[in-house]
């Protein structure tokens, strides 16, 4: 594995620092999560609901190939012992509202001194310092407040601005700090200096938007930014960039496609159906219409064209032509997507008895995704080993879980 002989504990709960903490024990990491007495809140809270075998599915989502202890950090017994973990370990990741853990007597400080060459990776919503450090930092407030969620809806009467259908935040600042952290490695291997590595969710959601936001700014701040026609998937993308109904209900995108080829698949699928109405065109007075000054209107026609036709035959004239579209695939018909299957994105693990269905680490590494070596069904299953490790005798390790039972 990539990243064998790595130790990493892990403070992190909800999803940005837990699934940055997946990304690095997928490729090989020991990553240690650290737990309250009580659990993480992950293990006791899933969207819709889900428990598979009675584990939390938010906890399964970004949990596996970690080992689990819990020590309670405000007592005076736990922190020794969390120091003593440090001591074996190479990183220290925490998500803590700035200021935490040094509340708790835990500061980067105090952690370095007991390890000089610690990489101490801290994610937060907004830094660790500047006027919002102390506000909530969650996936939805971050989309709101960075604009994603009004580039994402446009700016149209009667509609409500619309965020992303996921926690897209969330995991875009995962794989930051994962990447952070890995290139302070990278360092401490070459030079044998520690780090601080510093994430934040606002960060992230401004990254997302690069594209984008470069557009807008030096593009004079584009008149009607973030308005766009009902179709269009982007304020600043030409048409006839966006989504499209079909007559038979169903859903397609199209992306960045030639006018003219367009034109002719419309139209073969409409004659391959005897469909009504005036042939597809883009001009206007015999003059081509503007790709970027006339987009709601060519995406009016585009969708009149394929309101008319069913997906197959839309399907069978786009696909003949080399255009670039895909269907709007619910999750169920992604599950079943041959691409999906060849590329073996989805993971079946066992859970207490029953079977979970995982979204597989994203890359590959010499032709190979890694696996699932160990899920910690339970907060605290590793402790007693994790502990010894740390040079604790069985009968501090004893003292400690009595204490834990009881707070």
């Amino acid at each position: 594995m990539l990243l064998d002989g790595v130790r990493v504990i892990s403070l992190c709960h909800y999803l940005q620092g837990p699934a940055a903490a997946q990304y690095l024990a997928d490729l090989g990491a020991e990553v240690i999560k650290l737990e309250p007495p009580k659990g993480a809140y992950e293990r006791h809270w899933s969207g819709a609901d889900v428990f598979v075998g009675g584990v939390s599915g938010f906890y399964l989502a970004a949990n596996r190939n970690k080992q689990s202890v819990c020590l309670n950090l405000k007592s005076e017994s736990g922190r020794q012992a969390f120091l003593k973990l440090v001591a074996t370990a190479d990183v220290v990741m925490e998500n803590f509202r700035p200021g935490t853990l040094d509340k708790l007597g835990l500061s980067e400080s105090v952690l370095k001194s007991v390890k000089p060459d610690l990489i101490y990776a801290s994610a937060s919503g907004f830094g660790s310092d500047g006027p919002y450090a102390k506000l909530p930092g969650q996936d939805l407030l971050i989309q709101a407040r960075t604009g994603l969620v009004a580039a994402t809806a446009g700016q149209q009467p009667n509609i409500l601005p619309a965020a992303a259908g996921c926690a897209v935040v969330d995991q875009h600042g995962a794989a930051l700090f994962a990447m952070g952290i890995v290139a302070a490695l990278f360092r401490k291997e070459r030079t044998g200096a520690g780090t601080r590595v510093e994430s934040s969710l606002f960060n992230a959601g401004i990254d997302l938007q690069q594209e984008s936001i470069v557009a807008y700014i030096n593009g004079h701040k584009t008149p009607g930014v973030f308005r766009r026609g009902e179709n269009l998937a982007t304020w600043f993308h030409e048409a006839p960039y966006g989504i499209y109904e079909t007559r038979d209900g169903h859903h397609l995108a199209l992306s960045l496609n030639p006018l003219d080829t367009l034109a002719s698949a419309l139209n073969e699928a409409r004659e391959s159906e005897n469909a009504p109405g005036a042939p597809a065109s883009f001009a206007r007075d015999g003059s081509p219409l503007d790709r970027q000054r006339d987009r709601d209107e060519i995406c009016a026609r585009v969708a009149a064209a394929l309101a008319e036709v069913s997906y197959a035959a839309a399907e069978r004239a786009l696909s003949a032509r080399s255009l670039w579209f895909a269907p709007v695939n619910s999750y169920s018909e992604l599950v079943a997507d041959p691409q999906a299957r060849h590329n073996g994105v989805f993971m079946q693990v066992e859970v207490k008895g029953e079977t979970a269905v995982l979204v597989a680490h994203p890359n590959r590494y010499d032709g190979k995704a890694p696996g699932v070596r160990h899920i910690a069904e339970t907060a605290g299953a590793d402790g007693t080993e994790i502990l010894r490790s740390a040079g604790l005798s069985d009968e501090e390790i004893a003292a400690l879980q009595s204490e834990e039972m009881a707070s």
